[in-house]
């Protein structure tokens, strides 16, 4: 399988470089500025589950690079999408199907809307990983799955050759059998993890400290699960429980990749996916106040670095 991994974050070259690990034929399509930084520091994954270096690993600027193609691992930031769509466009009519593994629900729609339903696998990632100053992959927990399957019944036989793919790499890959479902359910995660982590500028273990700041966090989780309702999705309480236990087993300094970007100045995914929630509650009238607020807490940080200061 002849495997494109656009956009050469932590998360791409963790499961990109774990697939060449495996023997894989991958690609990396990066920026000019990526480029030459993977040129100079060349390109390593620190790891818990295994350090492995890339050797010499295949870097493309422009997808006229690309002969042919069958998969397409996305992962940029949702701030990224509307940029990749030309270049999407030109892969899939390169033959390949694209795996997104954004975090949200608005994307899916949206590369469905532009690409075609058959051309978008459902996917999502658990990982807690990031960037070093050399731009090395620092993978701190044992978290490194990925969830895939089919979002149309022809999709089952790609998804089917894309798990053996992933069994025989160091990952953990799981392909769902209800992928809208999972969408649903890791939405409801992130947006609770990413919003309170980041609004809170604090990792999990200090916000599992505080009762308040729990339940807040749970607060979260139900109104995700009302949203996913509202799109007749069938989330319950269960689903709630499940993903505080979760929340609750993650190593003290665990926290996510937009808390990870406030901490660095970055800019930040936060209309993404807590604007996301509002537009998609918007359409149904449905009213998420505690969602809402941590979207307007986190909204001044989302164009990166803030400076903050009194002069008396």
């Amino acid at each position: 399988m002849k495997v494109v991994v656009f956009g050469a974050g932590a998360l791409g070259v963790y499961f990109g470089g774990r697939w060449l690990q495996a023997g894989h034929q991958v690609s990396f399509l990066v920026r000019e500025k990526r480029k030459k930084e993977i040129e100079e520091h060349g390109l390593y994954i620190h790891s818990v589950q295994g350090d492995y270096r890339l050797n010499e690993p295949d870097l493309i600027l422009r997808p006229e690079e690309v002969e042919s193609c069958d998969l397409v691992l996305l992962s940029v930031k949702g701030y990224h999408l509307e940029e990749a769509l030309p270049i999407l466009k030109q892969l899939v009519e390169k033959g390949a199907r694209i795996l997104p593994l954004l975090n949200g629900i608005e994307h899916i729609y949206k590369l469905q809307d532009e690409l075609g339903e058959e051309a978008v696998i459902g996917g999502l990632a658990f990982i807690i990983a990031t960037l070093d100053e050399k731009g090395h992959v620092v993978h701190t927990s044992v978290q490194h799955d990925i969830v895939f399957g089919p979002l149309a019944a022809s999709q089952q036989k790609m998804c089917d050759s894309l798990s053996r793919m992933m069994d025989a790499s160091n990952m953990n890959a799981l392909l769902s059998s209800d992928m809208l479902k999972s969408l649903w359910q890791k939405y409801m995660f992130i947006t609770a993890f990413s919003g309170v982590t980041t609004a809170a500028n604090l990792p999990i273990g200090k916000i599992r400290e505080q009762g308040e700041t729990i339940k807040l966090f749970r607060a979260v989780l139900t109104e995700m699960k009302n949203l996913a309702n509202a799109f007749h999705v069938r989330l319950e309480e269960q689903d709630i429980e499940e993903t505080m236990a979760k929340m609750e087993g993650l190593a003290y300094e665990s926290t996510s990749s937009m808390h990870q970007d406030r901490r660095k100045g970055l800019r930040l995914e936060v209309d993404h996916l807590q604007g996301g929630a509002l537009r998609l509650a918007a359409q149904c009238k449905l009213k998420l106040p505690y969602i809402e607020t941590l979207h307007a807490l986190i909204k001044p940080f989302e164009e990166g670095a803030v400076s903050v200061g009194a002069k008396l």
